[in-house]
């Protein structure tokens, strides 16, 4: 587990997961695996992945641990560092879309 955050992964949490309706966590521990963030009522997770995860051995394990997590019900949501810093808005889209299709009545203050 990373001390320090990204300023990726700073980005997201403050500026919007932080305060979504329905609860998410950081570094979040699911079984043997440590998710960048989560939210258990919905069962999704979001990765935000650096430079590193396009080489070959971090992308197949990534491929293993993804599979391994969709087994157990979860549904991973990945996106690149660059994503979050040029298309924020597309990434808090996505992840609100995939949080009310998971979990379709969010409460109006957190869970």
């Amino acid at each position: 587990m990373r001390k320090k955050a990204t300023k990726q992964e700073n980005h997201l949490w403050y500026d919007y997961l932080r305060a979504y309706p329905v609860r998410f966590h950081r570094q979040f521990i699911i079984w043997e695996y440590i998710a960048d963030f989560c939210c258990p009522n919905a069962k999704l997770i979001v990765e935000l992945d650096g430079r590193h995860h396009a080489e070959q051995g971090q992308l197949e394990y990534d491929q293993e641990r993804d599979a391994y997590l969709r087994g157990r019900g979860y549904e991973v949501l990945r996106f690149k560092n660059e994503e979050v810093e040029r298309r924020f808005e597309r990434v808090c889209r996505v992840i609100d879309e995939a949080v009310k299709e998971r979990h379709p009545q969010p409460p109006a203050g957190r869970e």
